[in-house]
């Protein structure tokens, strides 16, 4: 029997049998703050890239699981951890869908895109916002060029995973009008899909009808190639 993707510390559903589809689904929970190279205080909600990443690549490579499905409430993180993450789940062979629940903040957003299908909860919302940094800061215009060049990085992954205009991102980033003291912008279910950015409001439900009949369509094409 071949060994699943463990847990690896952070919460993972995977059904023992493949249901009423006949289709096995793991399911993906990113939660709190995508941790990147720095670990985070203990009590703080947090889903960490180095389990992940390999969780991500034995998904992948499983005979066992059909799709998967990415169920987010984050607020943002790492942006390197999290574009990393988002690049591995978009160049994935296998089904993937992902679901927004009551935020996908942040670096969150390009987690939501990068699969093959989106989905958000009406309730949930989307906080756009520049690239920050913690820490020391050099003022000088190096510092500048180098946050341009990573907003560059989210907003190009953004574009080419979503149907959201081109320029719409950047400028959503950068409003001064809409959040208290930030930069950015809130975006609630039903705009992120008029904007483009998610592909269609929808629960658990919708997202588990759309994987399973994207599992069922590959089927078809293998048995037809095949």
């Amino acid at each position: 029997m071949e060994e699943r993707p463990q847990d690896n510390g952070f919460e993972t559903i995977t059904p023992e049998h493949g249901g009423a589809h006949g289709h096995v689904i793991h399911a993906l929970t990113v939660i709190g703050q995508v941790e990147g190279h720095r670990s985070l205080p203990s009590d703080d909600k947090t889903t960490k890239y180095e389990h992940v990443i390999p969780q991500l690549a034995a998904i992948e490579e499983s005979r066992e699981i059909d799709g998967l499905l990415i169920m987010l409430n984050t607020m943002g993180g790492d942006v390197e951890a999290g574009l990393a993450m988002a690049e591995l789940i978009a160049g994935m062979t296998k089904p993937t869908v992902s679901l927004v629940l009551g935020g996908g903040h942040s670096i969150g957003v390009p987690l939501a895109v990068a699969a093959r299908a989106s989905f958000i909860a009406p309730t949930a919302a989307m906080t756009i916002h520049p690239v920050r940094m913690n820490g020391v800061v050099m003022g000088v215009p190096q510092t500048m060029h180098y946050f341009e060049r990573v907003q560059d990085r989210v907003i190009s992954f953004v574009e080419a995973h979503s149907a959201i205009p081109k320029g719409k991102y950047r400028e959503l980033m950068l409003r001064a009008d809409v959040i208290a003291n930030e930069l950015g912008t809130l975006v609630y279910g039903p705009e992120a899909v008029e904007l483009g950015l998610i592909d269609a409001l929808g629960s658990l439900s919708d997202a588990l009808e759309k994987l399973h009949g994207m599992i069922d369509s590959e089927r078809k094409k293998r048995k037809k190639s095949g």
